[in-house]
């Protein structure tokens, strides 16, 4: 009995340094600050901890250094629910990318009940990236009270707040003008859902994209508010699109051009509308904003504005472990605009 409770007893730090003959204090510098002791001690503490099968505990290890090791990003949904959105799935790829180049693991934090300020407070993270987020939010105090490095993407730029943004203003104007250059004057548009009252993603990329919009509508003698244009919301995964896709369908006056806030509702609308028999583009025009994977792989691929999620995600993330390092001056101001382009496909008709 006694021999078996031996085999099953975790070896601990007391243990090496009573076989090896050094303080508790050697130990814990062998394995987390070894320039704190000799290399001759350093190689004898850790070939007692091999001999004894020591792994240490990485929840003390992590205490002990004020350490996780870790970079969280905060989804303002369900992990479900925001995989089911590609690009954001691009986005955590692109973090991913630079959290195994450092060596850190990357960590995702949805609300925790129904709380993203909550999910925060508990975070085991040594940084932060967001998603949509502004300045006044009440989850920002929770953040700056823990004293966390954070930067958001696709957040409204504040001197606030770190973040990385493409131009959706003059992206949404763009693709705003490819439509109307195509001769199409009777459209929908398809909106970001509205934000939640913690992390208001989607807001201010929203309130962007529709001065974006109606500044080219202006250019035509129009504006969101004409009676030929029609706006929608829906919320971004495919099961969204084709919601708005079966709205568009009962409108009494169909449109000839629908341009969606995200290549996911757009591709979901793409469906809805094949499934009921139309023509794409011939029956009617479908434009997007994303360039994820799938917008080039439908039929026919879809026209669209390309920001890079990955991109996004790798800036974010290389310019939240300067800050950890301490390397970022003013890091409130340091805001990155990445390029984007306007990607022309068969989904776009010209009247």
């Amino acid at each position: 009995m006694d021999d078996k409770k031996s085999k099953n007893k975790r070896i601990t730090i007391n243990d090496i340094a009573r076989i090896s003959g050094y303080s508790k204090t050697s130990v814990s510098f062998a394995f987390n600050e070894p320039k704190r002791i000799s290399e001759k001690a350093r190689n004898l503490i850790i070939k007692v901890a091999e001999d004894l099968g020591y792994i240490p505990d990485p929840l003390a290890r992590n205490f002990s250094l004020r350490k996780h090791h870790s970079i969280g990003i905060l989804l303002p949904q369900l992990i479900n629910s925001a995989l089911s959105n590609p690009f954001v799935a691009q986005v955590i790829q692109g973090v991913g990318s630079v959290c195994q180049k450092y060596g850190y693991t990357l960590t995702l934090i949805p609300p925790l009940n129904e709380s993203v300020s909550d999910a925060v407070r508990t975070a085991a993270v040594d940084g932060l990236i967001t998603l949509g987020m502004e300045a006044e939010m009440k989850v920002v105090n929770v953040i700056r009270q823990r004293k966390i490095p954070y930067v958001t993407i696709d957040g409204s730029p504040s001197a606030n707040m770190p973040s990385i943004n493409i131009r959706d203003r003059e992206a949404a104007k763009d693709i705003m003008k490819l439509v109307l250059d195509a001769g199409h004057r009777q459209i929908t548009i398809v909106s970001l859902p509205e934000g939640d009252d913690e992390l208001g993603v989607h807001d201010s990329v929203t309130w962007f994209r529709m001065e974006g919009y109606n500044e080219a509508l202006a250019e035509c003698s129009m504006c969101l508010e004409s009676t030929e244009i029609t706006i929608l919301t829906a919320e971004c995964s495919i099961d969204g699109g084709k919601k708005a896709g079966a709205a568009i369908l009962k409108e009494f006056s169909r449109p000839t051009a629908v341009i969606c806030m995200s290549d996911i509702i757009a591709i979901g609308c793409q469906q809805e509308f094949q499934a009921a028999g139309l023509i794409i583009p011939n029956d009617i025009s479908m434009v997007g904003f994303d360039n994820i994977i799938e917008s080039a792989m439908v039929t026919p691929a879809l026209t669209t504005v390309d920001q890079p999620g990955g991109e996004k995600g790798r800036q974010a993330t290389e310019l939240v472990f300067q800050l950890i390092r301490g390397e970022v001056d003013d890091a409130a101001h340091h805001h990155i605009i990445v390029p984007y382009r306007i990607i022309q496909r068969q989904s776009l008709k010209t009247l």
